[in-house]
């Protein structure tokens, strides 16, 4: 007689083993067609496993996280039977849920076709319509290692194989289709519904290794009914106009070349935009009692190796060897630089805070799969800071840098900010001791500070438990940029101290600061949330000056003159095109704001203002534009 303990603490008695499906029939009917399994004592299950002893049980319904997890792993195997089913020589490998969606890898010498795919989504429909009872079976490991050969899958062979032999091994099958899982599935094909999609085909290297064989990736995403799906096709066409590639074509920015992949090529407006958002940044942390330095590139692997990067990063490093022996490493971040222009001359109590910032570029190999534009790139600038300190000033410093990071995102338009808090990786460096400290201490200071925050654990640092500043974009999307982390490790491995007020050496706190994080991520970030309009302080060209007439080139010269001299980026379009012409190439580049000048802005020294994304003009006096404009770009920037 099993007893049941809800989530609410309210318990239920069976007189035999019970079901999850048969548990949530008993709670209400609602609850039954929702359910999509259980969670019995933490662990998820199928709704069809018997339950014979005491546990906690939760429903998981199709509209929570865990059961729209659930649905994408359906989902993934039921592309596999898809494939399986109009391909049959085709092998399968791993097929799991992901962030809105799903994949399968599979092992086919013909590529897949965008009417592949066409064909496979009818397919998988078809799967669904039949509602094939999905059951699930414990198999001797040896047994399922002959099955999976026997029928020519090598790959789930392999992957069998390797699984511990006191592990137990679970299959599940739904109509002629078997697959290696953990579970837990659905009932049925059918209960997986029709809100799925499948995107694109990709390669992919079989377990992630460059140096194995490619496979096929067919992507795909999948949601719990047909709003939700429509909802994110539609995000996805939105996604496409904005990409930030496109728009840095479009606006004249920068590009890509296959001679120094994952690596920026800027143009000058670009450049502009960038040393834009260098200055802004510069500007506000001069105001917060940051000092600005520069470390080198290039440091020697001693230091990397005495920091702990070496270890858990070394992978990740270009690295150098020069005709003495030496190895040297191009710099993956700051933070060691950072140390040694701490370390110079005894610092004392009475120093600290002491906040230095840099500017640094930065190099981290990344595999050229993974590469994407400026999201995800090798060559970077990171806007790095790091805050020595007392441990009694951890809290003060920690709310400080978390109202100046929340502010500077208001300045760029992002208001939805979620904060989230990571603790101690699996890999990393220091004592337990030392790692319960600085969790403790950035705890702390977010409660002190009243800002909400969800837990990420085992994503800290290697070297401290870090928050990171999540933010959401105007299509809906979530770019973590921000980060702030404590480490009480780094300053000891390298031997920088301060003279406490004991009169005895201390090792500092390190806090590591950054804002936007890549500079050219964070351009990204910006182009795509404002489908490159960006704020007027902030593009890199400004106003663009328009003729109508060629008798009006000497004043549109003028113009442009006067706009430069107030510090307003401007530039004349004196050809001999038509106005209509000239004002609709420059609103696809972007421009936000557009003078017209003809005979009549000449006889009266006004102009006709045409603001990017509005077809009306206002006819304005030369001076009140140009008070307007300066008024506009002041205030912008400034926090609100």
């Amino acid at each position: 007689m099993p007893k049941i303990t809800l989530p609410d603490g309210s318990e239920r008695h069976y007189d035999d083993a019970v079901t999850g499906n048969e548990i949530a029939a008993s709670i209400g009917e609602g609850l039954a067609k929702a359910a999509v399994a259980v969670r019995v004592d933490g662990a998820a299950w199928d709704l069809t496993r018997k339950i014979d002893n005491d546990a906690a049980v939760e429903v998981v319904t199709r509209d929570s996280d865990d059961g729209l997890e659930l649905l994408r792993h359906d989902a993934a195997h039921v592309l596999a039977e898809a494939v399986k089913e109009l391909w049959p020589d085709t092998q399968v490998t791993i097929g799991p849920a992901i962030d809105n969606g799903f994949y399968y890898d599979f092992a086919r010498e013909e590529p897949f076709t965008d009417l592949d795919l066409e064909t496979i989504e009818a397919r998988m429909k078809e799967i669904v319509d039949r509602d094939e009872p999905i059951t699930r079976e414990v198999w001797e490991r040896d047994k399922a290692v002959d099955f999976f050969r026997g029928i020519g899958e090598e790959y789930k062979a392999k992957i069998i194989a390797g699984i511990p032999s006191d592990d137990e091994l679970t299959l599940y099958r739904q109509g002629d289709f078997i697959d290696l899982c953990r579970g837990p599935h659905l009932t049925s094909t059918g209960k997986l519904g029709k809100a799925f999609k499948l995107t694109h085909v990709s390669g992919a290297y079989w377990r992630g290794d460059s140096k194995n064989e490619m496979l096929q990736r067919i992507y795909g995403t999948a949601w719990s009914n047909e709003k939700q799906l429509r909802k994110y096709l539609h995000m996805l066409e939105e996604a496409e106009k904005r990409d930030h590639r496109r728009l840095g074509r479009i606006m004249d920015l920068f590009h890509f070349q296959e001679e120094s992949p994952g690596a920026v090529f800027w143009h000058p407006k670009g450049w502009t935009l960038f040393q834009n958002l260098i200055g802004f940044m510069r500007k506000q942390q001069d105001a917060a009692g940051y000092l600005e330095i520069n470390t080198p590139e290039i440091v020697s692997r001693s230091l990397w190796e005495a920091s702990g990067h070496w270890e858990t990063f070394g992978d990740s490093m270009f690295t150098t060897e020069t005709p003495d022996g030496r190895t040297y490493a191009i710099k993956p971040m700051n933070c060691p630089g950072h140390v040694q222009v701490f370390k110079q001359g005894i610092t004392s109590y009475r120093d600290l805070p002491y906040r230095l910032a840099e500017f640094g570029k930065c190099h981290r190999y990344e595999p050229s799969g993974a590469l994407h534009g400026m999201m995800r790139v090798r060559a970077f600038t990171q806007d790095d800071a790091h805050i020595f300190c007392t441990p009694e000033q951890i809290t003060a410093e920690v709310v400080a840098v978390c109202d100046l990071i929340l502010g500077i995102y208001r300045d760029f338009g992002f208001e939805d900010v979620q904060i989230k808090y990571a603790d101690r990786p699996e890999v990393r460096v220091g004592e337990d001791a030392v790692w319960d400290q600085a969790e403790a201490a950035l705890v702390k200071a977010l409660e002190v500070s009243g800002l909400d925050y969800t837990h990420n654990p085992g994503e800290g640092a290697f070297y401290g438990p870090k928050i990171e500043f999540v933010l959401r974009d105007a299509i809906g999307r979530d770019w973590q940029c921000g980060t702030l982390q404590v480490d009480l490790n780094m300053p000891g491995r390298l031997g920088a101290t301060y003279i406490g007020e004991d009169g005895n050496k201390h090792f500092p706190v390190m806090l590591h600061r950054a804002i936007f994080g890549s500079l050219e991520r964070f351009i990204g970030i910006l182009l795509e949330h404002h489908a490159g309009n960006l704020p007027l302080w902030l593009a890199p060209l400004q106003v663009k000056v328009l003729t109508i007439t060629s008798a009006a080139d000497e004043y549109a010269t003028e113009i442009a003159r006067l706009l430069r001299a107030k510090g307003i980026r401007a530039e004349t379009d004196l050809r001999n095109e038509k106005i209509s012409y000239k004002v609709r190439e420059h609103s696809v580049a972007k421009v936000p704001v557009q003078f017209a000048i003809g005979q009549r802005e000449v006889d009266d020294r006004s102009v006709a203002v045409r603001r990017l994304g509005s077809k009306k003009q206002q006819v304005m006096s030369l001076d009140d534009a140009i008070s307007s404009l300066l008024s506009e770009i002041e205030t912008h920037g400034a926090r609100h």
